[in-house]
């Protein structure tokens, strides 16, 4: 028998022991803590104590962040595990770092009087350090030149170490400077209320009687009337109580600056494989050919998802001296197969690509580039329309930016399924429009039923109120919108001009106020179909229908394009339209009147139908994140902070007083009432016919008079419903008057 031996246990390996990161974090953050209570609390410690005061010879006033680095950077090496997949510590940034921290030293040591030597040896300004970047520079270039050149090492370190850009980064320290004055004067409002409410609740007491010449002085120091634009003041109750009275916006916003285009991402750009390329255009033909179909790829646009392969078909030959083009019926029939062997799905065939005459083959691409707002902006199709409300849309199938101008739509509606792209269309659109219109120049109605979509948009000064999100109150600003439509019209016919453009080149020579442009964006129409379909769609297809000479234009998105949502009359008044990736084909023939859409990719992708051409264009959308979108919403909020901000939080809103319309089958009921009694009978078809009204109201009346009580419910088999006749239930309720006082008076 073999004995078997015994496992020893592992002998402890002290040098791997000490290379592992954990170690070397838990001993930098103890000698940080250490560090930072020998600073702060100076103990009596014979070795905490020299080790504090040399930090403090050596780095002055930066003893206290090296402590904190150290710190920081044991709890970065402990951690380091969980941050290894989101947080990577380059060289740029510890560069920076070290260039920020040495050149502030040396500019704390620079500034101020008093010996360099001395100050590193007092334990005061940068140090031994900063003294060496003092006795280094100063020498050679002079103090000035020092300290400009320690000046740009401060905030190039800060460059390289935050890696944004200057613009943005004033900017930013800009709004929070504001911020922090508005906190400041609500601070101090708020302390002149309660010492005001305390005042108003102390007893009066008696004035002392005061001489003739002070009477006299102070009479002479009595306010006068504030001029407007000032403060009012009233003294009610014996006590002066300030409120701000309210200026015009236009003087304050005609000073605002547009925002830069430094606020969004730069667009990374479209690499393609033209290996790939190449190799699907050879499948594209041997495929073709193989179904007898002769056709050659002429030529390729590769766009940042598809890329569209241009087919010229070519001849069949029947005999002698019998050829025949290729229908482009053949080649639309092989779709599948073409899908099949390029081992992609969905594609989509344009026969003809509108312009060339070559058929379009659309593939997906393998890898897909992401379309960058601020690219779209840049470009000289954005920039060549002459329009205020010039918005992006995305890259076409060629790569080529594609914008439009909403002015000539003059509406749009857009529909997709969910998580297609529909809420990221309409944010490019929001952030196009802010980029280049001032608040007084376009205002923005938005709304939201789902409340989670544009509401990041709250307090900017273009909005006309905080984002509407109830169904009531939406249908009480468009209402509101309407009667505005009608106001201004009136203005227009007064004025003897025919639009908006040339009412307000007339208020620029007549000296009267110039009306702003109005966009209303409605994120999902069909909650608003389901809660009030009449209401919601009579205001919009009136709004549609006439408000595009006041400059008030309708942006409507909705996830479900059937029938009883996208109507044929709010069709009919929405030439343009965007259809994202849809389920089915009825759904693209619902919203673009053709199919199409059911094979998108989704994520962006999109077919555009423009009011002035017959033709879709697939695009593929821009993408705008929420940080850009929050960076552009603080830039105006920065913009008009003190002027327009807070106006808009103590102005109500235009349409509070606007109450709901009555029910409009209110006339109209009482004589359906005296009708069914008369004849003793109650159907929707019998109403419709004596009444001479449509159906649906027909039914809808029914309904009404069940709830009333005036007919019974529905009777199966078809019958009609059985009339309560009015007289019997008066008789009732004559007879159980008595009943209810013969038993008051029991009890």
């Amino acid at each position: 028998m073999t004995r078997k031996k015994k496992k020893g246990k592992k002998a402890f390996d002290i040098e791997r022991w000490l290379l592992q990161r954990e170690v070397w974090g838990l001993v930098l953050a103890t000698t940080g803590l250490i560090t930072f209570i020998a600073l702060t609390l100076r103990t009596e410690g014979q070795l905490s104590n020299a080790w504090a005061h040399l930090l403090r010879q050596v780095f002055g006033v930066g003893a206290f962040p090296v402590a904190l680095l150290l710190i920081g950077g044991g709890v970065l090496l402990l951690i380091h595990n969980s941050l290894s997949s989101s947080f990577t510590l380059t060289w740029q940034i510890v560069v920076g770092a070290q260039l920020f921290f040495f050149g502030s030293l040396g500019l704390f040591h620079a500034i101020g009087n008093g010996t360099p030597s001395a100050l590193a040896s007092l334990e005061v300004r940068g140090g031994y350090m900063g003294w060496a970047l003092h006795q280094f520079l100063v020498p050679l270039f002079g103090q000035v030149i020092a300290m400009i050149l320690l000046t740009l090492m401060v905030f190039g370190g800060l460059y390289m170490a935050l890696d944004v850009p200057w613009r943005f980064l004033f900017w930013r320290v800009n709004w929070l400077l504001a911020q922090t004055g508005l906190a400041l004067r609500a601070l101090i409002a708020a302390r002149r209320e309660r010492q005001a409410q305390a005042l108003a609740a102390a007893p009066p007491s008696e004035p002392e009687p005061e001489p003739e010449a002070a009477a006299t002085i102070r009479q002479r120091k009595t306010p006068q009337p504030p001029p407007e634009g000032a403060l009012a003041v009233s003294q009610a109750s014996g006590q002066r109580t300030f409120r701000s009275v309210k200026r015009p916006r236009t003087k304050r916003l005609k000073e605002t600056a547009l925002p830069p285009l430094d606020l969004l991402i730069a667009d990374k750009g479209t690499t393609g494989d033209e290996a790939d390329v190449r190799h699907k255009a050879q499948v594209i033909e041997e495929t073709l050919a193989a179904f007898d179909v002769p056709a050659q790829v002429v030529e390729w646009n590769r766009g940042p998802v598809v890329t569209q392969f241009g087919i010229e078909p070519g001849y069949m030959e029947k005999g002698n001296d019998n050829r025949r083009k290729v229908s482009v019926r053949k080649i639309l029939s092989l779709k599948k197969d073409l899908a099949l062997a390029l081992a992609a799905a969905p594609i989509r065939i344009e026969a003809p690509v509108p312009g060339r005459p070559v058929v379009g083959i659309e593939v997906p691409n393998s890898d897909k580039a992401l379309v960058g707002l601020r690219g779209v902006l840049e470009s000289q199709q954005f920039k060549g329309i002459d329009s205020p409300l010039r918005i992006a849309l995305g890259r076409d199938v060629s790569g080529e930016p594609v914008a439009a101008d909403l002015s000539i739509m003059p509406h749009l509606l857009i529909a997709g399924a969910t998580g297609s792209g529909k809420s990221v269309c309409l944010n490019s659109i929001i952030v196009s429009l802010l980029f280049q219109n001032r608040p007084q120049a376009l205002n923005l109605l938005l709304i939201d039923p789902k409340r989670v979509e544009l509401t990041k948009y709250n307090g900017d000064p273009h909005l006309l109120a905080p984002v509407v999100v109830d169904v009531p109150e939406v249908i009480r600003s468009l209402m509101w919108l309407v009667h505005e439509m009608e106001e201004r019209y009136k203005k227009f016919a007064d004025a003897g001009v025919r639009n908006l453009d040339g009412y307000n080149k007339k208020a620029a020579t007549k000296n009267f106020e110039p009306l702003p442009m109005i966009v209303v964006i409605i994120d999902e129409l069909a909650d608003l179909m389901l809660a009030a379909p009449d209401d919601a769609e009579r205001t919009i297809c009136r709004l549609a229908q006439m408000a595009r000479a006041t400059g008030i234009h309708l942006v409507i998105a909705t996830q479900r394009p059937s029938v009883d949502v996208v109507t044929g009359l709010i069709k009919a008044n929405f030439p343009s339209r965007i259809s994202f990736a849809v389920s089915s084909q009825v759904d693209s023939r619902v919203i673009l009147d053709s199919p199409g859409a059911e094979n998108l990719l989704g994520r962006g992708d999109m077919l555009y139908m423009a009011s002035d051409s017959p033709k879709l264009k697939r695009i593929q959308g821009c993408f705008v994140s929420d940080k850009e979108v929050e960076a552009l919403v603080n830039f105006w909020r920065r913009q008009a902070i003190e002027e327009i901000a807070l106006e808009k939080r103590e102005e109500a809103k235009p349409w509070e007083d606007i109450t709901l319309e009555e029910d409009p089958d209110k006339e109209i009921l009482q004589e359906a009432i005296e009708t069914i009694q008369e004849h003793d009978r109650a159907s929707a078809s019998f109403l419709q016919r004596k009444l001479h009204i449509g159906y649906p109201r027909a039914a809808r009346l029914i309904d009404k008079l069940e709830g009333q009580g005036v007919v019974g419910p529905q009777r199966p088999g078809g019958r009609s419903r059985v009339v309560l006749a009015k007289e019997e239930s008066d008789e009732d309720e004559v007879e159980a008057e008595p009943t209810e006082r013969t038993e008051a008076e029991s009890s």
